[in-house]
């Protein structure tokens, strides 16, 4: 037990200090949904009844597509050191590496945009971003526990990008479809939140699992 312990907090504070070094892996999903967040405003007009009705989609669009852009190396710098072998060498169970990493990875890609959408939603002019918090608060580790899936399956695949992206998107669309119904508010809101809460509470269970089978093929 000690020992497992032992290997729990050094593979988090190993995995934590290495985004630390590596700003653009996060920096460059986060600019991403700014970057919308900015334009979109522009391109739309100013009629301010439009952009709010319009917010919750192309918020949840940009948070779906910048969940996409640092998953091609989500595994594969691990893979190039070797840092993936000495997981499973490592005294704590495979599953509970995968989810420790993917936890880190959703704190430094996923979490910053549930601290932003405040700031997101008042450059729509929406005045209540609970909603939009919380729908993105319940749909990113989704989002990030599909890409983690996704990322193991084409670890060895020369057009990783495209590929990754090909198998992802059908998979999160209704992730797309219920986060955006629930940043909305409203009467569906409640059923929308349920059903992601549900969604992310199956994939908690099983896709850990799944990710350590994928990449214990991977590496024989």
């Amino acid at each position: 037990m000690a020992l497992a312990w032992q290997g729990v907090r050094a593979l988090a504070r190993r995995e934590w200090c290495s985004s630390w070094r590596q700003p653009a892996e996060w920096l460059t999903p986060l600019a991403f949904v700014i970057g919308v967040a900015l334009m979109f405003p522009l391109g739309l007009g100013p009629e301010p009844a439009r952009l709010r009705e319009l917010a919750p989609g192309l918020l949840w669009i940009a948070a779906l597509l910048a969940s996409l852009l640092p998953l091609p190396r989500l595994f594969a710098a691990d893979l190039a050191d070797g840092s993936l072998e000495q997981w499973w060498l490592a005294p704590l169970p495979r599953p509970l590496a995968v989810a420790l990493k993917l936890a880190v990875h959703w704190g430094w890609t996923g979490l910053p945009l549930v601290l932003l959408a405040p700031l997101l939603a008042l450059a729509f002019g929406v005045d209540d971003a609970a909603p939009l918090a919380l729908s993105l608060l319940l749909g990113t580790p989704v989002l990030t526990l599909l890409g983690g899936l996704g990322a193991a399956l084409v670890l060895h695949a020369r057009a990783g990008a495209g590929l990754l992206a090909l198998l992802l998107l059908p998979l999160q669309v209704p992730v797309l479809v219920f986060g955006t119904a629930a940043a909305q508010g409203g009467n569906n809101a409640p059923v929308a939140l349920l059903l992601l809460g549900a969604w992310l509470a199956v994939l908690l269970a099983l896709a850990p699992w799944g990710i350590a089978a994928t990449l214990s093929l991977m590496l024989d």
